[in-house]
């Protein structure tokens, strides 16, 4: 018998040995990540982490400092470029590792890796939308460019100095979670990294979502509900500016062709030119821009007299964040601001002449084009009336656990397919190439590191020379008084004629082919104008008498950038205090523009008594949507329930459609009272009207909140009153939006969730659930000081302290004051620890 259990309990040990050091499916071997010697234990925070530290690195010149304040900011002294960018990589490893390669990694189509089968499609398309090729072009090009060459591969030895150090057991938690290993750091994931920022930024483009509304609706209702501009626009150039380009009724433009040379082109009326067939595929994109703004207020404005710059970029919020804060000091740069993990040199950022920040430019640079192939070879595609060959490049998909993934990629003059037979829902007659500028040859990296090392407005022009795409609003101050800002990127010339870019073209001729870009000192530029101030907010960039044609259809906000300039054109001895108030502003111009509208078209007389008490919440509302408030939650469900109803015929998900801008629904909502949309698809035998969808939408709310699942909030926090978790209404706004800051693997343990917060989409803080400003900055040239803030922290560590730690500040409205030294030293009490690199 003893024999018996014996064999029973060695069986049994065995047993668990096996099962501990097993994979189970995408989990990884239990033991190893439970093992308190190399597994997760190994990532707690050491409690003497943080204190002066010496080391000797291969692959430095010179000494390095790197001084660590109380917030874990880096601030890197070096004396030469090379040895400050090698430095930036290594430290950017060091907290932020993992963001890193999986943020590439995500670009380059290579999640299967990791993850499994489940993301194939994902990166089918990452592929299939050319970010490699992409990121290919750029290298080359960069390549030709010795000094930045230079300085990137600096970046990448730091890094990959930095990945030497590390043994299994000091190795993020994500590798060990996820079972694998960090690959050593290239320039072309830094040339990734920076085409998957591209990617996120240039969504913004309608033409198959166009093709189908006119195909399926008609002109008429696509000129009533897609217009390109609107009466109330206030651009980022101000109305009735002076074009140097040309007045708009030219007949003829000068532009540079495709190889860089001179060309005239006509200019002519407009008149469509969309193809009348349906297109079932179409890149997934937002409901509507949550957007970013900045702004440059001069120093006849200010209470110092000198510029005060200010910049919140918003992005989907993510843990680690998007972002690592840093100070990079050399000889020939004194720099400070937010840094992208994986690429070197500041983006977002100021030194001790300029400030500089960026907002998204909304243009259209992708253009898709229906390619006809030969036959089913697909070796040749229909070019004015020729065949030419097509290029296929055969792309290897490594699937964890899975044998290799293999797409045939197909390259024409028109870009990449992207949707064919083998990809998207299958027809072979529909196949969809795309050309994207992002594919153009580039060193965006070259105008950040200028701007790095700027010290005038003809620094900024000179840096912002290099850019190519995404199409960004760059605001620019400077200590001599300067303010202005510039729309950049590489745009094509487009046919007005035809409308081109606003619909899918014709790929069997060159009609619509892109022959030439608009020169770069055309792009849209202002400096200090007459009105003290310059901003961005992703509206338009110009009003209709830009000489050059850009469509404009269900792009650009409406509220943000209305509300802005309204604050800053009343604003009198401003000043940081007046800055931080306004970029926190929860005023919700939407909702004052649209509630009074929906009030008028609902039927009171069948509300029920507790419909009623909404209506009175609604009607005393003054329209700031701060976190305690509950008739923002009214509001909002009213207003997203009416459009689902009254744009359900663009809600086909086999026939992608893009719904009206809110501004058009609620001028539409004002004066249109008989249209066809009224009616509610869902119910044959009814034809509803514009009072019916209103009532619908309104007796959905209380439905709509019963079904909420409201989650205890953390502490809430509010920017305008000292509320306790007492003053809790059960829905008020905070918790009904419910702010959840992801972890880039979805991770809830690794995830800040129910943040307690205002604002919304069309606010100038514009926080919803999954998106917000990234990172707030203020920079005051008057003092050189500046406040900055952002949703996460500076560890990629979740046990770290400094992982999270600004997330509380950040929903306060708070900000932190920038340690900007001047020398080494400067820290005093605010230094944590300092480490020094030796060679």
């Amino acid at each position: 018998m003893k024999n018996v259990k014996f064999i029973l309990f060695l069986l049994l040990t065995v047993g668990l040995i096996v099962l501990l050091n097993t994979k189970l499916g995408m989990a990884p071997p239990f033991g190893r990540f439970l093992n308190p010697f190399q597994g997760f234990w190994q990532n707690a925070e050491k409690a003497n982490a943080w204190k002066d530290e010496e080391a000797k690195v291969t692959g430095l010149k010179d000494e390095v400092k790197v001084y660590f304040d109380e917030r874990l900011v880096p601030h890197v002294f070096a004396k030469n470029d090379e040895d400050l960018y090698f430095m930036q990589g290594y430290i950017t490893a060091k907290y932020r590792l993992w963001q890193m390669e999986i943020q590439t990694a995500n670009a380059a189509g290579r999640l299967s890796e990791v993850v499994g089968e489940r993301t194939i499609d994902v990166d089918r398309m990452q592929r299939r939308i050319g970010m490699s090729y992409g990121a290919e072009a750029a290298q080359d090009y960069i390549a030709k460019d010795t000094s930045s060459k230079k300085l990137i591969d600096a970046y990448c030895a730091g890094v990959n100095a930095y990945i030497k150090t590390l043994k299994p057991k000091d190795y993020p938690v994500e590798y060990k979670l996820l079972d694998y290993k960090p690959e050593p750091w290239t320039a072309m994931k830094v040339a990734l990294l920076l085409k998957n920022m591209a990617n996120m930024l240039s969504v913004f483009e309608y033409d198959i979502e166009n093709t189908n509304f006119v195909a399926k609706y008609g002109e008429k209702n696509f000129r009533q509900l897609y217009p390109d501009f609107i009466d109330a626009e206030d651009p980022i150039i101000p109305k009735g500016t002076a074009w140097q380009a040309g007045e708009p009724d030219s007949n003829y433009r000068i532009v540079y062709g495709c190889d860089g040379e001179p060309m005239k082109i006509h200019r002519e009326t407009s008149n469509m030119n969309a193809p009348h067939e349906l297109f079932a595929n179409a890149i997934e994109k937002p409901d509507e821009i949550t957007g970013s703004n900045n702004w440059a207020v001069s120093g006849s404005k200010t209470k110092s007299g000198k510029p005060i710059l200010c910049n919140d970029p918003h992005l989907r919020l993510s843990l680690p964040s998007i972002w690592y804060e840093m100070q990079l000091v050399s000889p020939n740069m004194n720099v400070y601001g937010a840094t992208l993990p994986g690429s070197p040199a500041v983006i977002i950022g100021f030194n001790d002449s300029i400030a500089w920040g960026v907002t998204n430019g909304g243009r259209d640079v992708r253009d898709w084009y229906k390619v006809k192939f030969k036959d089913a070879s697909r070796n040749e595609y229909e070019y004015n009336g020729q065949w030419l060959k097509s290029e296929k490049r055969v792309e290897v998909y490594k699937v964890k656990g899975k044998p290799d993934y293999l797409d045939t990629v197909i390259y024409t003059r028109f870009g990449v397919v992207v949707f064919d037979q083998n990809f998207g829902t299958a027809d072979s007659k529909k196949n969809l190439a795309m050309r994207w500028t992002a594919h153009l040859p580039s060193n965006e990296f070259k105008t950040f590191y200028k701007l790095n090392c700027g010290k005038s407005y003809d620094d900024y022009i000179d840096a912002l020379k290099n850019y190519t795409c995404p199409a960004q609003n760059f605001v620019f101050a400077s200590r001599s008084g300067d303010i202005a800002i510039k729309q950049q990127g590489r745009f094509p010339v487009r046919n007005k004629a035809s409308e081109q870019g606003k619909y899918v073209s014709d790929g069997t001729t060159d009609k619509d082919e892109w022959k030439s870009f608009i020169p770069n000192e055309d792009n849209p530029t202002i400096k200090n104008p007459e009105r003290g101030f310059v901003s961005s907010a992703n509206q338009h960039p110009t009003d209709s008498t830009y000489p050059y044609y850009y469509p404009g259809v269900g792009v650009y906000e409406n509220y943000r950038n209305r509300r802005i300039n309204k604050l800053l054109s009343d604003g009198k001895d401003i000043d940081v205090a007046f800055m931080k108030k306004m970029q926190t502003d929860n005023y919700n111009l939407l909702a004052s523009e649209a509630l009074p509208v929906l009030l008028s078209l609902l039927n009171k007389s069948s509300l029920t008594s507790d419909e009623k008490k909404i209506v009175d919440e609604l009607t005393k509302w003054n329209y700031f949507n701060n976190a305690h408030e509950v008739a923002p939650v009214y509001f909002d469900i009213w207003w997203n329930e009416l459009r689902k109803l009254l744009w359900d015929e663009m809600a086909d998900k086999n026939i992608p459609m893009k719904q009206p801008t809110f501004y058009v629904t609620v001028e539409f909502l004002k004066h249109d009272s008989t249209s066809e949309f009224y009616d509610n698809l869902s119910t044959p035998d009814k034809k509803e009207t514009r009072e019916d969808i209103v009532l619908m939408a309104f007796k959905r709310i209380e439905d709509t909140l019963r079904k909420k699942d409201f989650t205890e909030v953390n502490e809430p926090y509010d920017t305008d009153d000292n509320y306790t978790k007492d003053d809790l209404k059960p829905h008020d706004w905070g918790g009904y939006k419910d702010t959840k800051i992801s972890h880039l693997a979805n991770l809830d343990p690794f995830s800040s969730l129910h943040v307690y917060n205002g604002g919304n989409i069309g606010v100038i803080n514009a926080t919803n659930t999954t998106n917000g400003p990234s990172w707030r900055m203020i920079v005051d040239e008057g003092v050189m000081k500046a406040y900055v803030v952002y949703p996460g922290g500076e560890s990629g560590n979740p046990g770290s302290a400094f992982y999270d730690n600004m997330v509380g500040p950040w929903a306060k409205g708070q900000y932190f004051e920038a340690n900007f030294m001047q020398q080494t030293g400067d820290l005093g009490n605010k230094k944590l620890f300092v480490s020094t690199f030796k060679p």
